[in-house]
């Protein structure tokens, strides 16, 4: 129930103390999971103080039990160790402080870690932060490489001696983190997002060397996870050894399996490159030299064809034809012509021979009456009537005279 209160009516801290108890008491006791990040066993104390830590979410709370109770899973359980904690909430009303009274602690064995691991990986890639379209390019050549590694560790000392020994020119941007235990995850979460902030940084590695499942814990961290999810540069992680594979490795744009093979990854080696470089050139050269080969032997070719060693031979052919095909169709013309003229004189004969005027050559002539009518019968002609003669030089007026009569 809420408190009603005012400036005028306000309520001791005592009070309030007593009411904050009351209400954690009435929470029962609850079943806890965390890291153990301090551990006070002072001898002869009856009492174990600890203190259990959510590394994802960097809280911590305080934690008592009773020496019997921690003396039952003290060979295997030390700073560092994840663990089930069944405890009751306690405030302690006079430091206003909340605490954690312990029944019972498990630790939480690896089988149960990948179990759990297993879990939040099916979570996960059902929201696709895995899918291989998510995966962003590596920059081919990088002039700036953000590394995450633990200080003055292996991972960081392979990563850029490989690296620069690859290719010299190349610069670094390192973040030295907590790779193991509580503090690794807020730790590298905060150097990711560092890098990925800082606009000259062309890819992130995140690398340490190998370990336990306990120890690479950190790398499967749902915040971590998510956190490289959105970055907007391409994050490599080289976690571990070849057998080792955290969530990280899944969320990445690329796994390495080694920090070595993380530097050869993202630097190229500039021997390698050099003689890629003369390759080309010599593959290059030798397909330009191939080409000019193939085109020479091509326009040697061409220039031996007849055609080209004598250029003038087809138009003194083509001339050739051109006069022999002039005269024959002279001669055929030639030929046309005789036979029709022969055939016009043979048909002019003809027509003279059938012409009336080649008939009155011959010393005939032709009657004609005064309308032209030619006389062919002599009852056609009146006795006195006047005709016109036409002979083959000219024409002359004749008159029929009256027939004499026959003497019997």
């Amino acid at each position: 129930m809420a408190l009603t209160t005012s400036a005028e009516a306000p309520l001791p801290v005592g009070e309030i103390s007593r009411l904050i108890g009351g209400w954690i008491d009435r929470l029962g006791a609850v079943w806890v999971e965390g890291q153990i990040t301090q551990l006070s066993r002072r001898p002869g104390a009856g009492v174990v103080f600890l203190t259990l830590r959510d590394p994802s979410y960097d809280i911590s709370i305080s934690v008592t039990c009773y020496r019997q109770v921690f003396d039952a899973i003290a060979d295997v359980v030390s700073e560092g160790a994840r663990v089930v904690v069944h405890a009751k909430p306690e405030w302690y009303a006079p430091r206003g402080q909340l605490s954690l009274r312990a029944a019972e602690i498990r630790p939480v064995g690896v089988g149960e870690l990948l179990v759990r691991l297993e879990q939040l990986k099916r979570a996960l890639g059902a929201e696709g932060l895995f899918a291989p379209e998510r995966k962003k390019p590596l920059p081919f050549l990088p002039q700036l490489v953000g590394l995450v590694c633990g200080r003055a560790s292996a991972a960081e000392r392979d990563v850029l001696e490989v690296a620069r020994r690859r290719w010299p020119a190349v610069r670094f941007e390192v973040r030295n983190v907590a790779v193991q235990g509580v503090h690794a995850v807020p730790q590298v979460v905060q150097a990711v997002k560092e890098l990925d902030a800082h606009g000259d940084v062309d890819v992130i590695v995140v690398a340490r060397g190998g370990g336990s499942v306990e120890d690479l814990l950190p790398f499967s961290d749902e915040q971590l996870i998510r956190a490289v999810a959105e970055c907007r540069t391409p994050v490599v992680s080289a976690i571990g050894h070849e057998p080792d594979s955290p969530l990280l490795d899944l969320v990445a744009d690329l796994r390495a399996a080694t920090p070595t093979d993380a530097a050869k990854k993202v630097v190229p080696d500039v021997g390698e490159e050099l003689e890629r470089v003369q390759s080309l050139r010599d593959r290059a050269l030798r397909t330009v030299r191939g080409l000019l080969d193939r085109e020479e032997r091509g326009l040697a070719h061409a220039l031996a064809r007849p055609v080209m060693e004598h250029p003038r031979r087809m138009v003194e052919e083509r001339d050739a034809e051109l006069d022999a095909l002039l005269a024959r169709s002279r001669r055929v013309l030639g030929h046309h012509l005789d036979r029709a003229d022969s055939e016009l004189s043979h048909t002019r004969a003809r027509v003279r021979s059938l012409s009336p005027a080649a008939t009155m050559e011959r010393g005939y002539a032709v009657l004609q009456r005064a309308d032209g009518a030619v006389v062919r019968a002599p009852e056609e002609v009146a006795e006195g009537e006047e005709l016109r003669a036409r002979v083959f030089e000219g024409e002359f007026a004749v008159r029929r005279v009256p027939q004499p009569p026959s003497q019997s």
